[in-house]
C-alpha cells in the first residue's frame, strides 16, 4: 500500500449543478469551480504528477479534509470560537467531494463510481485548506 497526501493552499470549492448552457453563458459559479480545477491540476502534476496517480481501480481509501477560514464580517470573537468546530455551511461536502473526484480521475470509466471508501471532513479553520490521503495498491 502507498500513501499519496496533498495540501492545497486554497478554499474548497464543491461542483455546482451544470447544463448545456453552461458552455456559453459561463456563470460566476461554474467559472469558479473551473478556475479552482485548473489550479487543483497544477497542484497534482506539481506535487505528485500524473504518471504517478493511481487508477480509480487501484483506490483503496480516499479521504479529505477542509477547513474553511471564518467570514471577516464576523466578529473577531465569533471568528475565534468557530475554529476547530464543525464547517455546515456550503459547499456541501459530497459537491466537495464530486470536484475532487473529477479532477483525480478525469475520463476514467467508472473513476468516482470506483472510489468507495473514504472519510470526508469539513470544518473552520485559522486559513482555507484542503488536505487529501490517498491510499492505494502499488
Amino acid at each position: 500500500m502507498k500513501t499519496i497526501t496533498l495540501k492545497i493552499d486554497c478554499r474548497a470549492v464543491g461542483k455546482p449543478r451544470m447544463t448545456q448552457r453552461d458552455k456559453w453563458k459561463k456563470r460566476p459559479v461554474v467559472m469558479t469551480y473551473r478556475d479552482w480545477c485548473d489550479y487543483f491540476r497544477v497542484i497534482v502534476a506539481r506535487d505528485v504528477g500524473w504518471a504517478n496517480m493511481p487508477s480509480p481501480q487501484q483506490v483503496m481509501d480516499l479521504s479529505w479534509r477542509a477547513t474553511f477560514a471564518p467570514p471577516k464580517s464576523w466578529s473577531k470573537k465569533k471568528r475565534e470560537a468557530a475554529i476547530g468546530g464543525i464547517h455546515r455551511a456550503k459547499p456541501d461536502r459530497d459537491n466537495i467531494d464530486k470536484a475532487i473526484l473529477d479532477v483525480l480521475f478525469p475520463d476514467s470509466k467508472g473513476g468516482d463510481s470506483a472510489v468507495g471508501v473514504g472519510t470526508l471532513e469539513k470544518y473552520w479553520g485559522d486559513r482555507d485548506l484542503l488536505e487529501i490521503f490517498l491510499t492505494f495498491e502499488a
